[in-house]
């Protein structure tokens, strides 16, 4: 009897609790809480209201009191406890900086409060500037094979043979960059931006021969000149996000820089033209739609002319990127670029009354041409191993060739690989390329291979002999066997205002270089690279000289690179190279004379 009644002393609390949470089921849900709103304060009472002024004692020690701060009536008021759950509100970033106290300072790039440096708002609430001002000053003294004539010369008695070649630039460039943009940039491009990049340039070149600066012997043996230039002037629109992620869809119409792969091998400039671009899928895709039309450039700075105007020289370029892949870690690059080149008709001579179009050998007739360029890259890394790599395929159609008074086609490529390996403070490096060459310029097929522009950042880049200098090319006319900060031996008049020419010898380099990051702030680099021509049949016929070795040499060189400060600000550069002929070079400019370069460059950046 005794455990019946315990039986049911226990039932009963559990079927009132099932009776009430079936109660509870058939009532109507509770509303949400609602979310509380922000009500503006008195910052002074929210403070006097908080504080627990009691006495506070604890067992065995003094009574502790609280005395209250002064209140300053212009702080922001604290937030009620009911709001902390939600999050409390608070002010943009830079009134919190203003709140703070900290002062605008426009002549610290890293101020914190610095109205040039689009640390605050210049217009509204969401209107941004930014300024950026690059001083970059070259010293670079250097010996290049000269041509010389009688008329020319300045020893008498020599005629057709390689004259003195010691020469000295001085070039000084001052960046101005001003940026003018409106949105929240944390997470996304800017909803519309300004931008205009102006360069004041002087420069001074001093070599030992005449006619080398000037197509005028007269001229003398110094020339200084300066300038100003317009390198970019774009507005760009973003036309919306297409997901949660940021994702985007912008149009950029103007000046503006392009590369179209990761070494700058085919084309990097920074023409007029309408470029669409975006991302997908959180970024793993990337694409560019564009139409580009090219500037002439300052023959002696090297910079956009834009007093000289457009050149009929069209790119329509399509491009798409997609990371991890093949595999993570790893941005492959698929691309399809054509250029449409109409400027047949040009007679053009450059500001050193050279020149420039058609270009001085072959025919000597201007020609256009239509170039397709197909094209894979790749950057990333596979495990520990760092891979890039590049290959293109040109075909298309010249109305003209070099060589032949007829219609010429185009079919060429080119390869190019580098691989490096980090050790610790150590990273080793190997490269590769390989641009075909034209190994019969009488035939109707130009196979030698050109790129558009190229400024290759590849087996040393800039401290490069081979790749820095622009070569003389002796007994073609005024044209050069490469053209300066360029990879291949293309036989154009310049790479800055020159027509592509398919018809050239190609080149084939293996290199070796190590990086040593002897501490955070400097950075040693050494490269050796051999150099061999690709064909030598363009070479004979324009020397009229048989059998020339396709050896070029070895480019050997050297780059310290200090920043005191461990940042962009200051830079200082000291590089030099040689380049030690090979069988091939002496056979094209009949000596073996070691040809050097010295390059000494600071970069000072606000």
């Amino acid at each position: 009897m005794r455990i019946l009644q315990k039986a049911v002393l226990l039932l009963i609390p559990g079927m009132l609790f099932s009776a009430m949470a079936a109660a509870a089921d058939k009532s109507e849900p509770a509303a949400e809480e609602p979310i509380p709103t922000i009500a503006k304060q008195d910052p002074c009472a929210a403070v006097s209201e908080a504080t627990d002024t009691r006495p506070r004692r604890r067992p065995g020690y003094p009574v502790l009191t609280f005395e209250e701060p002064e209140c300053d009536p212009t702080r922001v008021a604290a937030p009620e406890i009911e709001f902390l759950r939600y999050g409390p509100p608070v002010p943009d970033r830079w009134r919190i900086v203003d709140t703070l106290g900290y002062e605008s300072n426009i002549w610290d790039p890293y101020s914190s409060n610095n109205p040039l440096k689009a640390d605050k708002p210049v217009i509204g609430e969401d209107w941004f500037f930014n300024l950026s001002v690059i001083s970059d000053t070259v010293l670079e003294p250097r010996r290049i094979p000269t041509p010389v004539g009688s008329a020319s010369t300045r020893r008498p008695g020599s005629l057709d043979v390689i004259g003195k070649g010691e020469q000295f630039l001085f070039n000084q460039n001052v960046i101005v960059e001003t940026v003018l943009y409106k949105g929240d940039t944390v997470y996304k491009p800017p909803d519309h931006e300004f931008r205009i990049v102006a360069v004041g340039n002087w420069n001074i070149t001093e070599v030992e021969e005449n006619g080398v600066l000037k197509a005028d012997p007269s001229f003398g043996n110094r020339r200084n000149e300066s300038g100003l230039y317009l390198q970019q002037a774009f507005y760009d629109y973003h036309i919306r996000d297409v997901s949660p992620r940021y994702d985007f869809e912008s149009i950029r119409i103007g000046i503006q820089p392009f590369s179209n792969d990761f070494r700058g091998f085919l084309f990097q400039d920074q023409p007029f033209g309408v470029r669409f671009f975006g991302i997908r899928d959180n970024a793993i895709w990337q694409y560019n739609l564009a139409w580009f039309r090219r500037l002439d450039k300052d023959i002696n700075a090297g910079l956009n002319d834009v007093s000289e105007g457009l050149r009929d020289d069209d790119l329509f370029v399509f491009n798409l990127y997609k990371q991890d892949a093949p595999r993570l870690g790893f941005t492959s690059e698929f691309s399809v670029i054509y250029n449409r080149n109409r400027e047949g008709d040009d007679f053009v001579f450059d500001r050193n009354n050279f020149l420039a179009r058609p270009a001085s050998i072959g025919l000597e007739q201007g020609r256009d041409y239509d170039v397709v360029y197909l094209g894979y890259n790749g950057d990333g890394h596979f495990g520990p191993w760092n891979l890039s790599a590049s290959t293109y395929l040109a075909v298309g159609e010249e109305s003209i060739g070099t060589f032949v008074p007829e219609k010429t086609d185009v079919f060429s490529y080119f390869l190019a690989a580098e691989g490096s390996r980090d050790f610790d403070w150590v990273r080793l490096r190997a490269s590769f390329a390989h641009a075909s060459g034209d190994n019969d310029p009488f035939d109707t097929t130009a196979k030698g291979f050109d790129s558009i522009f190229d400024n290759p950042q590849f087996a040393g880049g800039e401290t490069s002999y081979w790749i820095r200098q622009g070569i003389p090319y002796i007994g073609g006319g005024k044209v050069a066997l490469t053209s300066r900060n360029s990879l291949l031996p293309n036989l154009r008049s310049s790479k800055e205002q020159g027509q592509s020419n398919f018809t050239n010898p190609g080149l084939t380099l293996i290199g070796v270089g190590a990086d040593f990051d002897l501490s955070p702030q400097t950075r040693l680099s050494l490269n050796f690279n051999q150099l061999w021509f690709a064909d030598t049949e363009v070479l004979e016929f324009t020397r009229a000289q048989g059998d020339i070795s396709k050896n070029i040499g070895q480019d050997i060189s050297a780059a310290l690179i200090w920043r005191p400060f461990a940042t962009q600000n200051v830079v200082f550069r000291l590089s030099g190279a040689i380049l030690h002929p090979g069988s091939g070079w002496k056979n094209l400019y009949g000596s073996d004379e070691t040809l050097y370069s010295v390059l000494g460059n600071l970069i000072l950046a606000y």
